[in-house]
């Protein structure tokens, strides 16, 4: 790796009509670094997600992998580069069986060397090999991509809230299960979540937005305690879970 960054925006814009979804944000992420990225509905973080998978082409600026520019590269492209994303609802070959659906993730990203009942019993789902992925719980389901992703061998994960739709212990599991990864296998995490308190425990830093640009970026005490992010996130009260 030609940079100890492992993840990299300069300037990066995206309009849509007269709407500035994200406006000329900066962003640095070191390898290892676990960041949050949180912010109220419409601050432009779903925005930023897609830039950074490549599903959304940027206006103005550049992402960067490992000091690559990215400008111009398909979200497929990415993937070998090293770039794993989970969606907000899981994406899944419904018809297909659990392992087929991490056999065809591990395949697409070319860098996979692990076998797939392994990436499978990483997440916990080693016996549900050869059920239907459409017959999954909202957390298997979860889980199944989870694995899909860390079967392409990923440098940096992209969560797009992974634990959305789940209650307070599900949403645990889950989180010690990308956690859990990521420092087995010395990963960059960035994932935006909702739940406050879950971002808390797990970030060690984390970006706040507010309509397509940072207003805050430290460690979870020192955002908790910001005052613009009090005022333009929770207008003023205390954050609390369920507050993003």
């Amino acid at each position: 790796m030609p940079t100890a960054l492992a993840l990299e925006l300069k300037d990066v814009r995206k309009s849509f009509g007269g709407i500035r979804a994200v406006d000329g944000l900066s962003l640095r992420v070191e390898a290892g670094e676990r960041v949050a990225v949180i912010g109220p509905n419409g601050a432009g973080k779903s925005t930023l997600f897609g830039l950074i998978s490549g599903e959304l082409r940027v206006d103005a600026g550049d992402v960067l992998l490992a000091g690559a520019s990215m400008r111009g590269v398909a979200p497929a492209r990415r993937a070998r580069w090293g770039l794993g994303r989970t969606f907000q609802s899981a994406r899944l070959f419904a018809g297909l069986t659990v392992a087929e659906n991490v056999e065809l993730a591990r395949v697409a990203g070319e860098r996979g060397r692990e076998g797939v009942g392994d990436a499978l019993a990483e997440v916990g789902l080693g016996d549900a090999a050869p059920r239907e992925a459409g017959a999954l719980a909202q957390g298997e389901r979860k889980r199944l991509e989870l694995a899909m992703v860390l079967a392409g061998a990923p440098r940096v994960l992209l969560l797009d809230e992974p634990t959305a739709g789940m209650g307070a212990e599900e949403r645990a599991a889950v989180m010690e299960l990308v956690m859990g990864a990521v420092g087995r296998r010395g990963l960059t995490a960035v994932f935006s979540e909702h739940d406050v308190e879950t971002v808390f425990a797990y970030a060690r830093r984390v970006v706040v937005m507010d309509r397509g640009q940072p207003i805050a970026d430290g460690t979870p005490e020192a955002v908790r305690e910001d005052e613009r992010v009090r005022r333009v996130y929770l207008g003023g009260g205390e954050m609390s879970a369920g507050g993003a």
